[in-house]
């Protein structure tokens, strides 16, 4: 997804959720400011991921979730493909 992910993770009770979260968002963004240091430009002192998160417990329901994770950039890509449309120029003219 371009601006967003979905992780399916199983944390120790001994971790809070902030504190895996917190964790994860600052070493992933070390480890793409390290891969790709061009990012460090275009980001400055701003932070490289959104400020909050979603959580949500799953119980039972494990598997669902998974599918519904994997079938994400499938559902994505046909509804950006419903979405787009080719506008033409309003300034172009028929002349």
């Amino acid at each position: 997804m371009p601006d967003h992910i979905h992780l399916l993770v199983e944390i120790p009770p001994k971790l809070s959720v902030s504190q895996f979260m917190g964790y994860l968002k600052g070493k992933s963004a070390m480890m793409i400011f390290n891969q790709h240091a061009n990012l460090k430009y275009k980001f400055g002192n701003r932070n490289f991921w959104a400020t909050g998160y979603y959580v949500s417990t799953v119980g039972l329901n494990t598997a669902t979730i998974q599918k519904y994770i994997r079938e994400q950039e499938k559902q994505y890509q046909i509804e950006d493909k419903l979405t787009t449309k080719e506008y033409e120029n309003p300034f172009k003219g028929s002349r």
